[in-house]
């Protein structure tokens, strides 16, 4: 349900390509390869359960979850332009 200028399911398609950049933005920023021993931020000791579930891990608990906190704020994506969002 399209409007103006817009065709039918221009709105779905703005979503899905919102979604699908977001996708690619969060797969290129999983770290593979050996994990590090030290975190790369505060140098404090990586625990070998965490090296050994997260591979490539570079950051300790507390960093990783700082830098989650910054990245959560700079999120691009458009959760107002979901179909619910836009039928209220």
């Amino acid at each position: 349900m399209a409007g103006g200028w817009s065709h039918d399911g221009a709105v779905q398609e703005q979503i899905d390509a919102s979604t699908e950049d977001e996708v690619k933005r969060v797969r290129s920023q999983l770290s593979d390869g050996k994990s590090l021993e030290y975190c790369e931020e505060c140098g404090e000791a990586i625990p070998q359960a965490r090296r050994e579930a997260i591979a490539g891990v570079r950051l300790c608990v507390d960093c990783q979850a700082e830098q989650d906190k910054q990245d959560s704020r700079e999120g691009s994506f458009n959760r107002r332009g979901s179909k619910d969002s836009q039928l209220r």
